[in-house]
């Protein structure tokens, strides 16, 4: 807590960059995402294998991904971005289905039949109605991407991470260590309890 206090100018721009990383990763994931579940919600046979595939992507390790990705894109954030955006893509897809599917079907047919086109009826329907999901998938997506932005700041991606790996680099500066993991827990829990209040907020709607 000392080390926090002691540079705080430092700490707000390491959590300032991985909150960057974790907007822009949201983001990206969320695009992608949509159209995935929008189509395997209409073409049923493909949710096994895209699932499965989504599946077998997050089961690798975050360490090992990355590796994987550097050549591609280099020893930098996007690296660790593309990465987050493919381990939340099976959390994103599983959420948005399930509140696709959990809209009865005789509200969309009760609103196709006042007159409403398929955009409104997307967005006056069923986004309001599948949005408690979505947000709750958004929640899980933002924490898994918050330990992995952690850990890209060995691969030069910056953030708060690299408290803890100048921490351990340097002789064991605890100090840097503690204040790293604090901070990175205090950005997960803050993270958690405004998407958890969205997340409250769309149910009572």
């Amino acid at each position: 807590m000392s080390y926090i206090l002691n540079n705080p100018g430092l700490v707000w721009q390491l959590t300032q960059e991985h909150i960057v990383m974790i907007a822009v990763t949201l983001a990206i994931a969320v695009v992608l995402a949509l159209p995935i579940a929008l189509l395997i919600h209409q073409v049923r046979w493909l949710t096994v294998p895209v699932m499965g595939i989504l599946s077998t992507l997050y089961t690798v390790p975050s360490l090992a991904l990355i590796i994987l990705l550097v050549p591609l894109f280099g020893l930098n954030a996007r690296s660790v971005i593309v990465a987050m955006v493919l381990y939340t893509q099976v959390i994103l897809v599983r959420h948005i289905s399930v509140g696709l599917h959990s809209i009865p079907p005789a509200i969309l047919e009760a609103a196709k039949g006042m007159g409403m086109n398929l955009w409104q009826r997307w967005w006056q329907v069923q986004v309001p109605l599948m949005l408690p999901i979505f947000l709750a998938g958004l929640r899980l997506s933002a924490i898994v991407a918050i330990a992995i932005a952690t850990i890209g700041a060995k691969f030069g991606a910056g953030g708060l991470g690299t408290l803890l790996f100048d921490g351990i680099a340097q002789a064991g500066r605890y100090d840097k260590i503690w204040a790293g993991s604090l901070a990175v827990g205090s950005l997960a829990l803050l993270v958690n309890t405004a998407l958890l209040a969205l997340e409250w907020a769309a149910r009572r709607d």
